[in-house]
């Protein structure tokens, strides 16, 4: 119980206090006039109130991440505490203030227009097809997902829900900001988070009165839990498959949605930094919930591996099991209600990025129905694959996002002077992360199926090169800079 409790405290004061650095490192004015009120459009740029901002934030980022990825990654054990504790402070809620904090100084730009800006055209186009290819996975990864479980309960027909989810998607993506996401999206995520606090307090009270046994981070929980070890290696695996509650990319195709949203700089730190927090908060919550359930890491295994369960039917029979009727309630709101939520604004952000790279006016309905109809019909085609072979390949995908963007806030602090190991030391730690997955995970999910140890080391060596090179970069670009200096100052 007290690594639970110590886990969402550090959190909290990491809330507090790192993200305060962080914001004051950054340089947030208030007097610098944001997108939302210098360029209101009342269609995507339409300050709103910072509560309001947050809670559609949080929604965004999370939908069923911080619990699907946490409780696939509690079957490593509780070593997930670690990652999602400092992986959240010093990576994720970093990485998620300076994409929004970036896209505010520049305009609300999506996040492909702000990396071409700091890593060069190269990486700007091959961001631009690789976002948009991610959207629409999530778009679609959310809509199957949902689609079959209304399917189930209802008795209907699996291609009858997918119309009526992509119906409304294509009305929320359409319409204002501020006419659907931003008067239910609150709700749902208010609904998201009471959800958490209700299982946290059940457990708290079973670990208090001695009716549940949490689990706790000691010498010996520092392995590897996982029913598979050999498929499923610690290093790097659950760096992958715990993504929303960490460290995840997708974060930074949603804050420019919010960042053409947020009156004032100063607002950034709770928008950004804070909805990040909590959404790692959430996950240790879920993490701590479905190894206690299942009475540890070897049972939440049994679950899952042996019988043949999934994270919603976990989802589902905790929240029965510990909060009843309105427990059920909650559930149903979780697994159909808020993925949906995060696969409208995936659709949204799709078709802003391609407005953006085509400097295609937004402000009628059919200048947004013309990118909108394509990107749907790619999203219903695809939508009728299987749903796992859609999502094994977010993760991977999901922190190579991440990776770009963590380099991309380094080569800002560089250009204006500051340093840089606040995000290139992450940017080169998830480098390692994402070349070692890639050697050495399976076949059937994306990697080379490499010897693990020879996997790491070129993994090693990749994020070390990535690093030296940045280095060096920053380097050159300092010396042009003193070089105008000199020239001007030999003027003078």
């Amino acid at each position: 119980m007290w690594t639970f409790v110590g886990a969402i405290v550090v959190l909290v004061l990491g809330f507090i206090f790192y993200g305060r650095f962080i914001e004051r490192f950054f340089g947030a004015d208030d007097s610098r006039p944001t997108p939302a009120i210098k360029q209101a459009d009342g269609v995507d740029f339409a300050p709103m109130a910072t509560w309001k901002v947050f809670t559609i934030q949080f929604l965004n980022i999370a939908g069923l991440g911080p619990i699907f990825g946490a409780i696939l990654g509690a079957m490593y054990g509780p070593m997930a505490y670690v990652w999602i504790v400092l992986g959240c402070i010093f990576m994720g809620a970093t990485h998620d203030y300076f994409s929004g904090m970036l896209s505010i100084r520049h305009g609300g730009a999506s996040i492909p227009e702000i990396v071409g800006k700091y890593l060069g055209p190269g990486f700007q186009n091959f961001l631009r097809v690789f976002t948009l290819l991610l959207l629409i996975f999530v778009g679609v990864a959310f809509v199957s997902g949902p689609a079959g479980l209304l399917a189930n309960l209802t008795g209907g027909g699996l291609r009858i829900w997918l119309y009526v989810i992509f119906a409304y998607y294509l009305i929320a993506t359409l319409l204002p900001i501020n006419k659907i996401i931003g008067k239910i999206y609150p709700l749902f995520g208010a609904a998201l988070i009471i959800m958490a606090l209700a299982i946290a307090g059940a457990m708290l009270w079973g670990g208090l009165s001695g009716t549940l046994l949490m689990p706790e981070l000691s010498a010996a929980s520092f392995a590897n839990w996982h029913h598979h070890p050999t498929e499923n290696i610690l290093f790097p695996m659950m760096f992958i498959v715990i993504s929303c509650g960490a460290l995840s990319g997708f974060h930074s195709t949603q804050a420019p949605m919010m960042a053409r949203t947020i009156k004032k700089e100063s607002y950034g730190r709770y928008v950004f930094y804070g909805a990040m927090v909590a959404e790692g908060i959430v996950a240790i919550i879920w993490a701590t919930a479905a190894m206690t359930f299942f009475g540890g890491a070897e049972g939440l295994n049994t679950t899952m591996q042996m019988d043949g369960h999934n994270p919603a039917w976990v989802v589902n029979e905790i929240s029965v099991a510990w909060l009843g009727s309105v427990g059920a309630i909650f559930a149903i709101i979780g697994v159909i209600a808020c993925p949906i939520t995060t696969g409208d604004t995936a659709f949204r952000s799709a078709r802003l990025t391609i407005a953006d790279v085509f400097k295609y006016d937004q402000s009628t309905i059919k200048k947004r129905l013309i990118i909108s109809l394509p990107l749907f019909a790619v999203g219903f085609i695809l939508s009728q694959l299987e749903f796992t072979t859609i999502w094994k390949y977010l993760g991977l995908s999901n922190q190579i996002l991440a990776v770009v963007v963590l380099w991309t806030g380094a080569m800002y602090l560089a250009k204006v002077n500051k340093a840089h190991w606040y995000l290139s030391l992450p940017a080169a730690f998830m480098t390692v992360v994402c070349i070692t997955y890639l050697m050495v995970a399976p076949l059937k999910n994306g990697g080379l199926a490499m010897e693990a140890q020879l996997g790491t080391v070129i993994g090693l060596l990749s994020g070390l090169m990535a690093l030296g090179l940045f280095i060096f970069r920053t380097r050159r670009i300092a010396m042009k800079a003193q070089a105008v200096f000199v020239k001007v100052d030999d003027i003078k």
